[in-house]
């Protein structure tokens, strides 16, 4: 795994989301087309109830479920959706990424934009 570096223009993209998210109050990743080449690890929970160490960690804790392999047959539940989040983190040639939070009334949003984009079929994790 190559290490992940900070990347501004990828804050920027992920605040950007993230904020849409909060002020339409809905969950679902941005199109593709619109962030060719990068890819998208999304988080919502109750406004101010969880720390940023918890909502990374909740993407992180999917590492129980992973298992060496060919992407997507990468999961030990036979889900590849089950370790996604996780595979985005530490996908061998993803070296940027980048995050931001948004909040509305209800809910806190993160969203962090990685680069390249990993969870490619046929491609090795771990």
């Amino acid at each position: 795994m190559a290490p992940l570096a900070w990347d501004a223009a990828l804050g920027n993209s992920a605040a950007a989301y993230a904020r849409t998210l909060a002020l339409t109050n809905t969950f679902q990743h941005s199109d593709r087309r619109a962030r060719r080449g990068v890819g998208e690890n999304l988080w919502m929970g109750s406004r101010g109830a969880f720390s940023v160490e918890r909502m990374v960690g909740d993407w992180a804790s999917e590492q129980r479920f992973f298992r060496r392999g060919v992407f997507p047959a990468v999961s030990r539940s036979g889900r590849w959706s089950d370790v996604a989040h996780f595979t985005q983190m530490v996908w061998p040639t993803t070296t940027r990424v980048g995050c931001a939070i948004a909040t509305n009334a209800w809910a806190d949003y993160l969203v962090c934009h990685y680069a390249p984009a990993g969870n490619i079929d046929g491609r090795p994790v771990g």
